[in-house]
């Protein structure tokens, strides 16, 4: 995956719809979190197995809301001038350092 990229292409339709002017931090926080509780409610109320073994048409919706995550997340470091690969490298270390046994 090359994160620059994307963030190129996701700068390409911001732009070209002008959007930009809805793509604030907190907006960006907030279009996430939607998408994450849009997730969310395709396990809602499945038991532990149900929600291991997805149908195709579920696992396929569930991946499309993980997209929609990730892009978000994605416009948001752009914003804030956050590295994401590096977030996500100094959280896994820090995860790392606090939980390996």
């Amino acid at each position: 995956m090359n994160i620059e990229t994307i963030l190129q292409r996701l700068h390409a339709i911001r732009d070209q719809n002008h959007w930009q002017r809805f793509h604030s931090p907190k907006n960006l926080a907030m279009a996430a979190s939607v998408e994450m509780a849009e997730l969310v409610e395709i396990f809602q109320w499945l038991n532990e197995d149900e929600s291991r073994a997805l149908p195709a048409d579920k696992r396929e919706h569930a991946g499309q809301e993980v997209g929609d995550i990730l892009m978000y997340l994605l416009l948001m470091c752009s914003e804030l001038g956050i590295d994401m690969e590096q977030a996500l490298l100094a959280k896994l270390a820090d995860n790392e350092r606090r939980f390996a046994r």
